[in-house]
């Protein structure tokens, strides 16, 4: 079984998503490996999730939390968790803290008794749940709940990101649909190429939402695709995050030749870009979140935003072959995209 659920800046409320979550993680037996890059509820939420971990162990559950600690500076994309030790570790289960410096614990996901997994793009956040454009997927399969848990237990045996990641992307069959499981940064750059690869070969359509796009492979060919025009591409970014990406290249100038192809897949084919509030302590946490790739019938889902440093993060990526998944998050990209203005790039 594929479940797929799309949040929406405030299509949703809260509550609703704390007890869905809730109820799966209530009907565990056995065991719960949760990794998490942010964790920070409200006075609502909170009982509902922290309330059923605890009611978890306490029925004799082996529940296993790590987190991210620290971030990078001064680059805040992915924009810094929420979260700190102090809050996670309240928790009466156990818990490990997993160093983001220089690269980040940015997955979350759940294994579920060794044979379910949640995952998707979506952090454990009142802002995640109401203010962000994400997407949570459900997997009920015991052998692809197997490459979740590999990697789990890489960063908790190490607790070293660059040491995870390492599980082969073997394809899985799942009520007759293959989907591939890919982490980084084991797999980072076979990733982003990968992901290339699809969005060269498609013939009708490509799909993408992604806060940022700089993996090199990846904007490369969408650069290409674009100045052809002979396929179908639309997409949709965080606008201060571009910005942000791009007054970073300009400065550096190590990266300023991605400047022109950014420029080409942006300017070329109609993205929008939401004007979420540029990221400060205590402000609200609305950006354009989703990670969505559609190349033709394959769908690309996960915690991934199209970036170098995605490559190099501990991160997870589901490839999946489903012609009606792909209609239905192609449709999901146009929804964003009919939201929010053409994106607009600095001079």
């Amino acid at each position: 079984m594929i479940a797929v659920t799309t949040l929406t800046d405030g299509g949703q409320r809260p509550i609703d998503i704390a007890r869905r979550l809730g109820d799966y993680l209530g009907a565990t037996k056995t065991s719960l490996d949760i990794a998490l890059y942010d964790l920070m509820l409200g006075p609502e939420t909170g009982p509902v999730v922290y309330g059923t971990l605890e009611d978890a162990a306490k029925r004799g559950v082996a529940v296993r939390l790590m987190y991210n600690v620290d971030h990078r500076a001064p680059v805040l994309v992915p924009r810094p968790p929420q979260s700190s030790p102090e809050d996670v570790e309240r928790l009466s289960v156990p818990t490990k803290g997993i160093a983001g410096v220089p690269d980040l614990m940015h997955q979350k996901f759940v294994v579920r008794d060794g044979a379910s997994v949640w995952t998707g793009s979506t952090n454990w956040t009142d802002d995640s749940w109401s203010r962000e454009e994400n997407v949570i997927v459900v997997v009920d399969s015991a052998e692809l709940a197997k490459a979740f848990r590999l990697d789990f237990e890489q960063l908790w045996k190490n607790g070293i990101v660059k040491e995870s990641g390492k599980v082969e992307p073997r394809p899985v069959e799942i009520d007759g649909t293959e989907v591939r499981p890919w982490f980084t940064p084991g797999f980072g750059e076979e990733l982003s190429h990968r992901i290339a690869k699809q969005i060269g070969k498609a013939k009708v359509r490509i799909r993408v939402a992604s806060p940022v796009i700089t993996a090199a492979p990846v904007l490369a060919t969408l650069a290409q695709v674009a100045s052809d025009g002979k396929v179908d591409l639309a997409g949709a970014v965080d606008q201060p995050q571009i910005e942000e990406v791009l007054r970073q290249w300009g400065a550096e100038q190590v990266a300023a030749w991605k400047i022109p192809l950014l420029h080409a897949v942006l300017e070329r084919a109609p993205f929008s870009g939401k004007r979420s509030t540029p990221w400060a302590q205590g402000t609200v946490h609305d950006y354009m979140h989703a990670k969505v790739t559609v190349a033709d019938d394959i769908v690309f889902l996960g915690s991934f935003n199209l970036s170098h440093s995605g490559e190099q993060n501990a991160e997870n990526v589901l490839e999946i072959h489903d012609p009606s998944l792909a209609d239905r998050m192609a449709a999901f990209v146009d929804e964003i995209r009919a939201r929010y203005p053409r994106v607009q790039l600095p001079g």
